[in-house]
């Protein structure tokens, strides 16, 4: 049995030397961690100084590792650097990161898909297989619902849009309506989105004596006994589906298909108030008028049918909002996801939800598929310098789903969402005469300012304060370089606000997951719609059928010869003018020419075309173009010609808000 020695006499092994130091100086090695942190601060606070920091996020995974140190964050100050060190941050900066609520919860999907389908070659054939399923699916039935319908003795209903008209405006249909014909005897079946009882009119509009704006544009509409059934005429001009909505053939949520009849010249139109709409009366005859119906009969039977489709919008959009839901919460690569959604919300947009104003099924797939390669280059873009970083990393696949996606689908459904907000453009033209729009502006600019505070508080603790807004810095300058354009009028699209604030959002927030699909969701819904619309525009084109701000002719009062005739003569015309036009209840009738050899305009003759009834006179500007053409300087307010033979001028105040129409040749 060997022995213990004794431990008097043997020597202990001696501890390691780093272990020695650290037991017997422990103060000194806290002492040197805190001088590493010190150091690595200010290393850190000397990059945010110097600018070596770049302006859209980069790689932040040394940042993350610093997150765990000791944050200071320096205190405010008042004073001009103390303020600015306030600005830089705490160093080491807080990088934001989204915790997922219930993280096993939002896992669950996509772990699923881990369990069963653990090959990355299998996830992308699975990622592919579910984006043709949904394209397979997604135009087969749209194609239906467009290209299936038939109305017996009609073939496939024309497609219109809310704003539809067969009379566009007095100087477009051409002297005595000519370019709008036919007025009769002329039948087609139509087919109506859903949503038009929003339609309204954008820019002021006469009718008779009245000059509307900001209501649909329905004249008459009141039912009439026509042998033995009820019959509601329409005055030309006014628009198709609104006036299907005011008939009851159509319903809001859902479109709806019909039959216009032309019925020719009609007198009398008078409002009425049916299924929400208010129509507007017209005492005096028009050329052109309309009759709907929703029922026809097959060329081989007498018996009528009811006319039965419907807007297939709705029904794809919550197809589409199922199966994007469904990605989202297991797709969890941020580049698969977002492409993936961006591809689906784009023809969603362009084919469905808000599509442009084109009747074919072709000519809106080759209109959509025209404007996605672009549009699809900045999408790439808008990822790779701003929403990558808010989707990167990202554990929290519900948040992503309810937030970035729910935002996303907000944005793109901009008909239905913002388009509702009382602003038409942001333009001074529009928000000085749309009512509510200055109120509604004040209410959007003061939550734009409440979101950009917050922002900006979560990109000071980041320490990219400074770097941030001098990207603001840069977009403002250009802005105002824009606006100093001469000759040409900003113009801030759905697209442009996308660009200007998507910047904004490269934290991984939860608010800032809402704002960027929400802008994401906008620069889609922009580019989809309406294409790359230029930022600057001529005044004229942003006039769009608004008043130019002219003044209106000086027109002496007519001589009569009888209660039923009148002569209007035109001694001294503008010298600046080619020529004058005479609209008679909102017909051109009278367009005549300044003579060669400097002779006077001459007169015109105008017998009225019923007796005893009131008819309205407006008068305008003629000019001619250098490469052909006319266009029209604001008409004159109505002058009314009353059944009793007096002809009764406006008031002098009117003239300062003179007629809308106006035309480019």
């Amino acid at each position: 049995m060997q022995s213990r020695p004794d431990s008097a006499g043997a020597s202990a092994p001696s501890p390691p030397q780093d272990k020695l130091s650290t037991s017997e100086y422990p103060l000194q090695e806290i002492g040197s961690r805190y001088k590493d942190e010190a150091r690595d601060s200010d290393e850190l606070s000397l990059d945010l100084e110097s600018g070596n920091l770049p302006l859209l996020p980069s790689e932040v995974d040394g940042m993350e590792a610093q997150s765990g140190k000791f944050e200071r964050d320096p205190p405010f100050s008042c004073t001009p650097s103390g303020f600015c060190a306030w600005l830089r941050g705490p160093t080491p900066p807080h990088v934001y990161h989204i915790n997922p609520w219930f993280p096993s919860l939002q896992a669950a999907p996509a772990r699923l898909i881990d369990q069963k389908f653990p090959r990355k070659s299998s996830k992308i054939a699975l990622l592919f297989g579910g984006l043709i399923f949904w394209i397979v699916v997604f135009f087969a039935c749209f194609k239906a619902s467009v290209a299936g319908q038939e109305v017996p003795g009609f073939g496939q209903p024309v497609k219109l849009s809310c704003h539809h008209r067969l009379w566009s405006n007095s100087t477009n249909c051409g002297l005595n309506g000519d370019l709008c014909r036919p007025f009769e005897d002329q039948s087609f079946a139509f087919r109506c989105p859903s949503g038009c009882a929003a339609a309204i009119l954008l820019e002021p509009y006469v009718v008779g004596d009245q000059e509307l704006n900001y209501r649909p544009l329905v004249v008459g509409g009141k039912p009439l006994e026509v042998g033995d059934q009820n019959s509601s005429i329409y005055r030309g001009d006014s628009s198709i589906c609104a006036s299907a909505l005011h008939a009851g053939l159509i319903d809001d949520a859902r479109g709806g298909c019909g039959i216009l009849h032309r019925t020719g010249e009609q007198k009398n139109f008078q409002s009425i108030m049916q299924h929400g709409i208010e129509s507007i009366e017209f005492l005096s005859s028009f050329p052109m008028s309309f009759r709907l119906e929703n029922e026809a009969s097959s060329p081989d039977s007498n018996k009528t049918t009811p006319i039965k489709c419907s807007d297939a919008r709705w029904s794809l959009f919550a197809f589409t909002l199922i199966w994007t839901t469904f990605l989202s919460l297991v797709v969890t690569s941020a580049p698969a996801f977002y492409s993936m959604m961006y591809f689906i919300v784009w023809f969603q947009v362009a084919m469905a939800s808000d599509p442009p104003s084109i009747g074919s099924y072709y000519d809106l797939v080759s209109i959509a598929l025209g404007r996605f390669l672009p549009g699809a280059f900045v999408g790439f873009v808008l990822y790779y310098f701003c929403v990558r970083y808010t989707l990167k990393n990202l554990d929290a696949h519900w948040d992503k789903t309810v937030l970035w996606l729910g935002g996303c689908w907000v944005g793109a459904l901009n008909t239905d969402t913002f388009d509702r907000i009382p602003i038409s453009r942001l333009t001074p033209h529009d928000i000085q005469q749309q009512p509510g729009a200055l109120t509604a502006l004040i209410i959007v600019v003061g939550s734009l300012i409440v979101i950009a505070f917050g922002q900006a508080h979560c990109y000071r603790r980041e320490g990219r304060f400074f770097p941030t807004i001098s990207i603001y810095g840069v977009l403002v300058a250009v802005v105002l370089i824009l606006v100093a354009v001469p000759n040409m009028n900003l113009r801030i699209h759905h697209y442009i606000l996308s660009l200007l604030f998507l910047p904004g959002t490269t934290l991984q927030t939860r608010p800032s997951l809402l704002y960027s699909g929400i802008l994401i969701g906008l620069f889609i819904n922009g580019i989809a719609r309406w294409g790359f619309d230029s930022i600057l525009q001529t005044p004229g084109a942003l006039l769009d059928g608004a008043k130019l701000g002219t003044v209106p002719p000086k027109i002496y009062p007519p001589s009569t010869t009888d209660a039923n005739n009148l002569v209007f003569s035109f001694p001294d015309l503008e010298p600046h003018a080619d020529g004058l036009s005479v609209l008679v209840n909102d017909v051109e009738r009278f367009q005549v020419f300044r003579p060669k050899d400097g002779q006077h305009f001459p007169d015109f003759t105008w017998a009225r075309t019923y007796p005893d009834e009131v008819e309205y006179f407006r008068f305008g500007l003629v000019h001619t173009n250098a490469l052909g053409g006319l266009w029209y300087e604001d008409f004159s307010p109505p002058a009314v010609w009353g059944a009793d033979g007096n002809f009764v001028f406006p008031d002098s105040e009117i003239p300062e808000d003179p007629g809308s129409e106006s035309k480019s040749g």
